[in-house]
């Protein structure tokens, strides 16, 4: 049987996964030790850049889902 490449296999996906999150959550709990200079109210807030960036990724998949739908060819698109 021919091994799996280590990058695909469960175990390594569940680790990456873990290892993500621990790494995100420890990045915003670092936000209570660092003093930031906002020009606005909204940026001073607690977590600000961890929201702000899971919503403007959100909003760019969600985009591009509906650029989809408008971009999109049909599957005999080239065998015309």
């Amino acid at each position: 049987m021919k091994d799996d490449h280590w990058l695909v296999r469960p175990a390594t996906i569940r680790k990456m996964w873990i290892f993500g999150i621990i790494f995100l959550v420890l990045l915003t709990l670092a936000d209570l030790t660092f003093h930031g200079h906002p020009h606005f109210e909204i940026d001073g807030t607690f977590g600000f850049f961890s929201w702000y960036g899971f919503a403007t990724c959100a909003a760019m998949v969600v985009g591009a889902k509906l650029l989809g739908i408008f971009l999109k060819r049909g599957d005999d698109y080239y065998d015309r």
